[in-house]
């Protein structure tokens, strides 16, 4: 029997991912923990954020949600264009198909060597100081390139209701906007392309979005009085539930605020104009499978003790990005019985390694697996694998045109 009311349905009472059974995942892979990423889900969520926004803005994925090869080769068809932060990352974009030029390179602290590599593949450099400006010159003259670049702005303003700010105030992130206009002055020869602000992530309020969108165009258009703009990325920052209080991001509003924003201002720059997501595209699209090796009673609490923990997805366990913790959704993917109150721990000597807290599950015995959903943005490289010297989790892309036997495509 299925369930198809979730997006990873049970048949025969057993999770499955891209149409496999995940204990069946977990012998093709060779055991647990593993991390299982669903391609059907990374096309159908692209499909539905395309469908909402204007046909005029790009879509642009964020690698560092989820820099999995896979995933990347796979998102390379569907998206416009990739954000990177590091060379690590810089490199596993060039080995897709995605051209270079639809390639942005942003973050602080770029090194000399980092730079070197992202001019001579003629990516953008998406410059974050003065400091930075001053380099990239330096590079492209001893290399004999003119780099493609973009200033990130720091603005004057910041999101409400974001998981995260990125604007507004002191910021390590882009320039300050105030400063602009003194470093626009020094680009001499550079080819410059436009500007990027990214005010917050892990926004679930539309009319927040909406609203740094509004700011966010009105800052471009002034800056745009004072050199020509190609290029205008309006960041993202869309979020995903991880909890039962919350509610999903409703799309509607932020396409129609888009739309108006496109047919009112963004169409006198002739620039290409840019959505950046990261999170919201694949965040959803994963899941974190490990396997109970334990269960024992605490002075009136039942604990399952799981191979896996925080060193693998360290989100999960509440200490990466959470200011209350909350559980993310998690369920025994093998039972379907009769439910109990238990904490579900990892396999790590330090009370951080919490994945559930009195959560209530099916009744799960040595053996079962627990899955823990939202699990495919920033799970295991964003997370301490050395930690205690544990092995390091597969990760698996299924589902699609894929075959789902052992010729599927694992990367560990």
């Amino acid at each position: 029997m299925s369930n198809t009311t979730e997006p990873f349905p049970r048949v025969n009472g057993v999770l499955t991912v891209g149409g496999v059974p995940v204990d069946r995942l977990a012998a093709r892979v060779g055991g647990t923990p593993f991390f299982a990423y669903d391609r059907d889900l990374l096309s159908r969520r692209v499909a539905a954020v395309r469908a909402a926004l204007p046909a005029e803005i790009s879509l642009s994925y964020a690698v560092k949600a989820n820099p999995m090869p896979a995933v990347l080769h796979h998102m390379s068809g569907e998206v416009d264009g990739f954000d990177v932060a590091s060379a690590g990352e810089l490199q596993k974009a060039l080995d897709t198909t995605m051209p270079a030029d639809r390639i942005s390179f942003a973050g602080p602290g770029k090194t000399t060597d980092e730079l070197v590599q992202a001019v001579a593949a003629g990516v953008t450099v998406e410059l974050e100081s003065a400091g930075e400006l001053t380099r990239v010159r330096e590079v492209g003259e001893r290399l004999g390139i003119r780099p493609r670049v973009a200033l990130r702005v720091n603005p004057d303003f910041s999101v409400r209701g974001s998981g995260m700010t990125l604007g507004g105030g002191a910021q390590q992130f882009g320039i300050d906007a105030e400063q602009v206009p003194a470093v626009l002055a020094r680009l001499g020869d550079l080819d410059f392309h436009g500007f990027h602000v990214f005010a917050g992530s892990q926004n679930l309020r539309a009319d927040s979005i909406c609203e740094a969108q509004r700011a966010t165009v009105d800052l471009v258009l002034k800056l745009a009085e004072l050199v020509p703009v190609r290029y205008v990325n309006l960041g993202g920052g869309f979020g995903i539930p991880y909890s039962a209080r919350d509610a999903a991001l409703d799309l509607g509003p932020i396409g129609e605020n888009l739309a108006k924003l496109v047919d009112t201002q963004l169409r006198q720059l002739d620039a290409r104009v840019v959505i950046e997501l990261g999170r919201y595209l694949v965040g959803e699209a994963g899941i974190y499978v490990t396997r109970v090796v334990d269960r024992k009673h605490s002075r009136g609490t039942t604990f399952l003790v799981v191979d896996g923990g925080l060193h693998h997805q360290l989100a999960a366990s509440g200490n990466f990005g959470q200011k209350i913790r909350r559980n993310y959704p998690l369920t025994v993917a093998t039972s379907e019985s009769a439910v109990e109150t238990v904490t579900v721990v990892g396999c790590l000597c330090t009370p951080l390694d919490l994945l559930g807290d009195k959560v209530e599950l099916a009744r799960a015995d040595v053996g079962d697996l627990i899955a823990i959903f939202q699990a495919g943005a920033y799970g295991l490289t964003a997370s301490p694998t050395a930690f205690l010297g544990h092995p390091s989790p597969r990760e698996v892309l299924v589902g699609g045109t894929a075959p789902v036997s052992g010729e599927n495509q694992c990367r560990q």
